[in-house]
């Protein structure tokens, strides 16, 4: 257990109540205590054109979206989010404007001007991060400490002064040197990076503060958050400040959905947020359909008020991933349970149906029949048949029964935690099989992301099967990919690409659709596509290679974080990036014929 065990980031794991947080207001828009969980996203335009600005953010309010986000790089671009503003504001718009803001805090003070939000950085904004490994002292740090305080204050004054919020979010990739020499590449040194900002702002009386934790991987992402929330609760009842919740990086297509639905998702099943932004590598307009439904079933969730009788102690650390110990077994000639990958469980009905294309669905294959298995379901309440189970010397595949009356992560979790080591766990994304063959698939999506997902960033099961899609081809192909994106099961190319922002210096969705038509055969090799250096080289720890753009028309190529080739011209770049790959030994050709997707 790591040496943050002994705190707590909700009240029960194995029942639901929202977080309570204080409220602050984003211009007329309440955030936290009991409102609903707000829908934001940014637009892409550059700042300094203001038609196409206002144009976006009037869309992206159109399509629902609550509170909307602007960069502003540099003073001259945030002195334009007046003319923004009034645009906006002229065409009877009232929604929130929020400023990015990355290294300039000349910028945010302009922009607090203008906008009713201001979002830094805390690894950018003020400090250092030139990947020097160093040791500091106490001093050293202190003194760091103190010049950070000079340089933020002036803004939360401001702040303070005309009203304004502010969000203290806190990237995985853009941790400043001081904090990563003292704390590493983790999600502690995250939540201290923040809570030394946090700090500053109380010193001064200030308030109006939103927390957020982002990381393009959602294991990572999931455990700042709780860590963060778990943090706040020690500080004291007055830090209950609102979570502002998202994936940074998470791509594109389904891909892009599912890894924001795992770590988002997974996070609301647990109360924690209270505004969020999907960020995916499409049109802007495109990421609210996605946040409204992620955040539409907890708009009706009820807390559970009464305590589970005879509530366990939970069996796993939710602030350092460790999967769950289990044996190792053999079902339908494949391995399960123990350092074993995932594997993946059909029906026999959706086997027979599939059997005739097995040799053309490629990775998506199914791997064992549920009624072929030997599988024990069961209610983990019922303390008789627990017993009865755990007696058993032989392993055994189990999983929670259909039609019980419990939120599916909350039973799986407390099948684990009352479950002997020795058996493995077969995950369910819903506890009532679907016969629904109109049902919308995004909602399938999401549920199955958000419930496996949430599971699996707690380390618990072994094997997994989809009951909420009815077709056959399209369970399979999202168990598999929804196993890719928690990092459970690695099958294909590996994709971290930042959405498009003011910042971006080039086009990323026909960039990011190029690099995949050259890469997508890579199986296990993990590329990030980048807009810009904002959290390129952070993001990209655990990428094999970077695409990160330097200056307009110029690329950048990394190995991990290693920059290795600057300011390429963009119609040479992903040539240059497939050099790389293959001098590194990571290139393959690709097959003459590839499978077809189903």
């Amino acid at each position: 257990m790591s040496a943050e065990s002994h705190l707590r980031y909700c009240p029960d794991l194995f029942r639901y109540q929202r977080r309570v947080s204080r409220e602050v207001m984003v211009g007329n828009v309440p955030v936290g205590a009991d409102h609903p969980i707000r829908i934001q996203s940014m637009i892409t335009a550059d700042t300094r054109d203001t038609d196409a600005c206002v144009k976006e953010v009037l869309e992206l309010a159109e399509a629902g979206c609550e509170i909307v986000r602007i960069t502003a790089q540099t003073r001259k671009y945030a002195a334009n989010l007046e003319n923004i503003r009034d645009g906006v504001r002229g065409a009877g718009c009232e929604v929130p404007l929020v400023a990015d803001i990355h290294f300039k805090p000349d910028a945010a003070l302009e922009a607090a001007k203008w906008v009713e939000k201001v979002r830094v950085n805390p690894g950018n904004y003020a400090d250092k991060k030139k990947f020097e490994v160093r040791e500091y002292s106490d001093a050293e740090y202190e003194a760091e400490l103190a010049r950070i305080r000079e340089k933020f204050a002036p803004l939360v004054e401001v702040c303070k002064e005309l009203g304004r919020s502010m969000r203290i979010g806190t990237n995985h990739g853009s941790l400043s040197d001081r904090i990563m020499n003292r704390f590493g590449d983790t999600p502690l040194g995250m939540v201290e990076s923040a809570l030394e900002f946090a700090r500053i702002a109380r010193e001064h009386g200030y308030h109006e503060m939103v927390f957020s934790m982002k990381a393009s991987n959602p294991k990572v992402m999931v455990e700042a958050y709780r860590l963060l929330t778990a943090r706040l609760e020690q500080e004291g009842p007055d830090w209950n400040y609102p979570i502002h919740l998202g994936v940074t990086e998470a791509g594109d297509g389904e891909d892009g959905r599912i890894k924001s639905a795992i770590g988002i998702g997974s996070l609301l099943e647990d109360g924690i947020g209270d505004t969020i932004r999907v960020s995916l590598t499409e049109d802007a307009v495109c990421e609210i359909p996605v946040a409204r439904a992620l955040a539409a079933p907890f708009h009706s969730r009820v807390a559970e008020e009464e305590e589970r009788q005879n509530s366990p102690v939970s069996s796993w650390d939710p602030f350092s991933y460790q999967r769950r110990p289990s044996a190792v077994m053999t079902l339908n000639g494949h391995e399960l349970g123990g350092d074993r990958v995932f594997r993946v469980v059909t029906t026999q009905r959706k086997w027979d149906a599939l059997a005739h294309k097995l040799d053309k669905l490629g990775d998506f294959q199914p791997e064992i029949v549920l009624e072929e298995s030997g599988v024990v379901a069961i209610d983990p309440r019922e303390e008789g048949a627990m017993a009865a189970l755990n007696a058993r010397a032989t392993p055994a595949l189990v999983t929670v029964q259909d039609g019980i009356d419990l939120e599916v992560v909350a039973a799986f979790r407390l099948l684990a935690a009352r479950l002997d080591a020795h058996h493995a766990i077969l995950l369910k994304d819903v506890l009532k099989p679907s016969d629904d063959c109109g049902k919308e698939f995004l909602e399938t999506l999401l549920v199955a992301a958000r419930n496996i997902g949430s599971l699996i960033c707690d380390g618990i099961g072994d094997a997994m099967i989809l009951q909420g899609e009815e077709a056959p081809g399209q369970s399979l192909r999202l168990s598999y990919n929804i196993l890719q994106a928690s990092g459970a099961r690695i099958f294909k190319t590996d994709y971290v690409a930042c959405p498009s922002c003011g910042r971006t210096l080039f086009n990323l969705q026909t960039t990011t659709q190029k690099i995949r038509e050259a890469t997508g055969h890579l199986k296990g090799v993990r590329i990030a596509v980048m807009g810009c250096i904002v959290n390129g080289p952070g993001e990209m720890a655990d990428a094999d290679f970077g695409y990160v753009g330097g200056a307009p028309g110029k690329i950048n190529l990394y190995v991990g974080k290693e920059a290795v080739s600057f300011n390429l011209p963009e119609e040479e770049a992903v040539d240059r990036l497939i050099e790389l790959i293959n001098e590194h030994g990571k290139w393959i050709d690709a097959p003459a014929s590839a499978p077809i997707g189903v």
